[in-house]
């Protein structure tokens, strides 16, 4: 069952096209890593799988409607690139933050002891209880992102869409938050995720999805690392450095 499917999809921005004729489905349960020269059309091809793009052609269904119909934030959790850069300015809690989570599931009914705590589950999950009072803008930015991670857990959502998530991340927070990626992937979340670091995603990733406008590979890690699709999309000799745990 796919949870997301991309069929002959092209999007060019005015008469410069970013993505071209992609087509490639997001099984239920996927880890996908999502890699790419820069200026490959990922970020643009993320936005489209989450509906936050329409394409010129082609068609994008995500959970079995098209993309751009589908309400953000109730089964779907994005976190875009910067995310956490940008939440420096966020003028809330950490538990407000996760608590947004909750809003599309909620509307303009009052909260109830079900939302509270699936909030403070997501918080536990994460491990940031301990700061759920303290300010967004005043945490790392290994911790900002678990916060995003808390929200999408607590809106429960079924697909967690990631653009570079830890950059800027120091590398302790950023392995220990790639191993609660994992965590949740093998507990059924299906993660889409773009990520520089090749080497990581090849680790971490079930499936992998090398892009360069048009899509050079769709498969397992293990196929990826012994074709030439690496050096193909990038334009150059590529290796793949693999990150010990």
């Amino acid at each position: 069952m796919s949870v997301a499917e991309l069929t002959d999809v092209t999007f060019a921005y005015g008469d410069r096209p970013v993505v071209e004729d992609v087509s490639m489905d997001v099984p239920e349960g996927a880890f996908l890593g999502l890699v790419g020269p820069n200026g490959s059309g990922k970020t643009t091809l993320l936005e489209l799988l989450v509906g936050l793009r329409r394409p010129d052609s082609g068609s994008v269904t995500l959970f079995d409607e098209p993309a751009h119909r589908v309400a953000d934030g109730e089964r779907l959790g994005y976190v875009a690139q910067n995310a956490a850069a940008g939440a420096g300015e966020m003028p809330v809690t950490v538990r407000e933050a996760v608590r947004m989570g909750r809003y599309p599931r909620r509307l303009f009914r009052r909260f109830r002891d079900a939302d509270r705590a699936a909030i403070d589950s997501a918080l536990d999950r994460v491990g940031i209880r301990d700061l759920a009072d303290r300010r967004v803008g005043r945490l790392s930015g290994g911790q900002r992102q678990r916060v995003f991670i808390a929200r999408a857990l607590a809106a429960e959502a079924d697909l967690l869409a990631l653009d570079e998530p830890t950059v800027g991340v120091d590398a302790d927070s950023r392995e220990a938050f790639y191993d609660l990626l994992h965590e949740l992937n093998d507990e059924g979340m299906t993660i889409v995720l773009i990520e520089h670091d090749i080497g990581v995603v090849t680790t971490h990733a079930t499936e992998i999805a090398c892009l360069n406008r048009t899509l050079f590979f769709h498969g397992d890690p293990e196929t990826f690392v012994e074709t030439d699709a690496l050096a193909d999309a990038y334009g150059a000799n590529q290796g793949v450095l693999h990150h010990g745990h």
